[in-house]
C-alpha cells in the first residue's frame, strides 16, 4: 500500500508561471536602463538663477540620457511580451 499524503483539492490544478527566468533578467536590465537613463538626465541646474549654466544643454542630457530612457521601455516591453519556445 501507498502511504503517500493525497491532496484531492491541488488535483488536476497545476498552473505555469507566465513569466520565466529570461523574463524576468529582461526586466531587470530594463530597469537598470531606465535608472542610468533618469540619473544621466539629472543635473546642469545653476544655484543662482541669475547665472546661465551651459551644462544644462549637454549632449549627455540632450542625446543620451533619452536614449537611454527609451530604450529602457523597448526593453520592459519585449521583457513582458517575450514568450519561450519551449513546448
Amino acid at each position: 500500500m501507498d502511504n503517500k499524503p493525497v491532496n484531492k483539492e491541488n488535483e488536476g490544478n497545476s498552473f505555469e508561471l507566465s513569466f520565466n527566468k529570461i523574463n524576468y533578467i529582461l526586466m531587470a536590465v530594463g530597469i537598470v536602463l531606465l535608472a542610468l537613463g533618469y540619473i544621466l538626465l539629472t543635473g546642469g541646474g545653476s544655484d543662482d538663477p541669475n547665472v546661465f549654466n551651459p551644462a544644462m544643454f549637454d549632449s549627455r542630457r540632450l542625446v543620451v540620457a533619452p536614449i537611454l530612457i527609451v530604450l529602457g521601455f523597448v526593453v520592459e516591453i519585449v521583457a513582458i511580451m517575450y514568450k519561450s519556445k519551449k513546448a
